[in-house]
């Protein structure tokens, strides 16, 4: 049976949330962050890199979020949360696919890691690190994430999803940016578009089930 090697309150929470939509039977092995925010280090007894999110199936050991998604969809999916080939729809999914983790996530990672890491500095020298950080975001990573956001808002303008007017795994895997967005980068209200993205992922049952499942989950909180 496939398993997930779950990290509480991470990527991995996408990989659930894609098996429930597929009604996938799978197990959960679960990992706890360490104090550091850290993946524990059983997790490189799964992989060497010892990330999440990390699947196994069939004597497969499968890590990065879109290989994963690409493995269950081609394993099975058998046609679903997958547009038509050669199709319009189907470029679209194959570049928010890939778009979620090599675009969006670098910034929104940049975005956190400048905000924490004055906070978490000896004491005597945050002063000198607040305005170096605070410069970098000010200048680089907040005016990259308002561009990106409102590509966010004009794309969901076209369809009511990432790739379409159907639910596809590209929306399961672009999920993790929004939400990482709402919680660090200004995504709210005032972009009504990606707003009720948001609204309709967190009301659908297999995301929900996903959560009861998967544990406590807030993205950047």
């Amino acid at each position: 049976m496939l398993t997930v090697h779950h990290l509480n309150n991470s990527r991995s929470q996408r990989v659930l949330w894609l098996l429930e939509e597929l009604g996938i039977p799978y197990e959960i092995v679960r990992y706890q962050r360490q104090p550091s925010m850290l993946a524990p280090k059983e997790l490189r007894a799964i992989h060497p890199l010892g990330k999440s999110p990390v699947i196994t199936d069939n004597g497969n050991t499968i890590a990065e979020s879109g290989a994963i998604v690409e493995y269950i969809i081609d394993t099975y999916g058998n046609g679903r949360l997958i547009p038509p080939p050669k199709t319009p729809e189907r470029l679209r999914y194959t570049y928010w696919l890939h778009y979620a983790e090599g675009s969006a996530m670098p910034l929104l990672v940049q975005k956190l890691l400048f905000t924490l890491a004055p906070k978490r500095a000896p004491a005597l020298m945050r002063p000198l690190l607040m305005p170096v950080f605070g410069k970098m975001l000010t200048t680089l990573v907040n005016p990259q994430l308002k561009q990106h956001i409102a590509f966010w808002e004009g794309e969901l303008g076209k369809s009511e999803w990432f790739a379409g007017n159907d639910l596809t795994a590209a929306d399961i895997q672009m999920s993790f940016p929004l939400e990482a967005a709402s919680a660090r980068a200004g995504l709210d209200e005032s972009y009504p578009k990606a707003w009720a993205f948001l609204q309709r992922i967190h009301a659908r049952p297999a995301y929900r089930r996903a959560l009861e499942k998967g544990g406590p989950y807030q993205v950047g909180r």
